[in-house]
């Protein structure tokens, strides 16, 4: 399957903090492709049955959690989340779901790079690609907890 079976829409701002500038030769994320890359591999890697369950769902990458975000999650420090899913999981949903704004996961640079650099065991590209994913999962219902259980990525 490609972009295009899973919704992405091409320049718009799904990929990079710095949205529609990213297509310029002025953004610095549009040289060296470290997250778009990365992003449209773990996309690529979904088994067809969760690819042609995406829908609409919109990939955002800033640089930090916003200050709302972490209050929500009681969170002082913006280290401590690198993602985040915003929507209704499709577990949840009904036929009258219809009519809103598509769902999000939005990943963040800085809290990525930082545990990057201090696992020093895997490549940026599998971090963004395991941050991705841990975070489509919740689009398909999955608590934190389910997610832990199959995922041993942390230990």
């Amino acid at each position: 399957f490609s972009a295009a079976d899973i919704g992405l829409v091409e320049r718009t701002s799904w990929s990079c903090h710095h949205g529609v500038l990213r297509w310029s030769a002025d953004c610095p994320c549009a040289t060296d492709g470290r997250w778009k890359a990365p992003l449209r591999a773990a996309l690529d890697r979904l088994p067809q049955p969760f690819a042609a369950q995406m829908g609409e769902v919109v990939l955002l990458v800033e640089e930090w959690p916003d200050e709302e975000v972490l209050a929500e999650f009681g969170m002082d420090n913006p280290f401590e989340l690198t993602g985040l899913y915003e929507g209704l999981p499709l577990t949840e949903r009904s036929i009258e779901h219809s009519g809103t704004m598509p769902d999000k996961v939005r990943l963040f640079r800085r809290p990525i790079l930082d545990e990057w650099s201090e696992r020093g065991d895997v490549t940026l590209g599998q971090l963004v690609a395991h941050v991705t994913i841990h975070e489509l999962a919740h689009h398909f219902g999955w608590s934190d907890e389910e997610i832990a259980e199959i995922d041993r990525w942390w230990e």
